[in-house]
């Protein structure tokens, strides 16, 4: 089985408001996201929470998506995808589609790309690409999982990923959403007039 994670317990500090709750394409980022991975394929989702996790639960609906808490997101993104990751593990779980609330703009066909490319070759890391650069949502196999539940400290997931360069499998696809990283309020009032472009 692959499963969907999304990672949104961050602080969300140069936007101001949670990255979750804000509005696109008559939902949520956060409802958007849950949407387009099970429209991938992906039957099983966990979304990681942390800073404001009660008003975003209040605010945005999840379900069917699993609600991990992370009590912990101060210390970083590794600690949610850990959280996330022990959330999920199961013994028929082989990979995670590992996708960030501030990426609302990709498409469920790139999503299916992806689980669709692991399947075939049964690379340990997935990910895509956009007129040759690489963007998100990145699927890791299991045999990465052990590895990256061990980083402590402020060692970011890509340490992990990076040793897997030789045998990634990269993926072309047509969807420039996976390079839009919404970090600020202008680029989310150029995605929702839609201009926003790839940074």
């Amino acid at each position: 089985m692959i499963a969907g994670l999304i990672l949104a317990a961050g602080e969300s500090s140069r936007m101001g408001t949670p990255k979750a709750t804000l509005l696109y394409r008559g939902r949520t980022f956060l409802e958007l996201i849950v949407q387009t991975l099970r429209a991938g394929g992906l039957e099983r989702i966990a979304v990681v929470l942390g800073h404001q996790a009660e008003e975003i639960q209040r605010k945005v609906k999840v379900e069917p998506a699993r609600v991990v808490i992370n009590p912990d997101y101060r210390s970083g993104q590794t600690s949610s995808l850990q959280a996330g990751l022990r959330s999920l593990l199961a013994d028929d779980l082989e990979a995670v589609v590992l996708g960030l609330v501030d990426h609302p703009a990709i498409i469920a066909e790139t999503v299916s790309r992806i689980v669709a490319t692991f399947r075939q070759g049964g690379a340990p890391v997935v990910i895509p690409t956009y007129h040759g650069r690489r963007g998100h949502p990145v699927l890791i196999g299991r045999e990465l999982f052990e590895e990256l539940l061990r980083l402590n400290g402020d060692a970011g997931a890509n340490t992990v990923v990076r040793r897997y360069r030789p045998v990634t499998q990269f993926v072309e696809v047509e969807d420039e959403g996976i390079l839009i990283d919404v970090d600020d309020p202008e680029i989310y009032r150029r995605l929702t007039q839609g201009d926003a472009k790839a940074q």
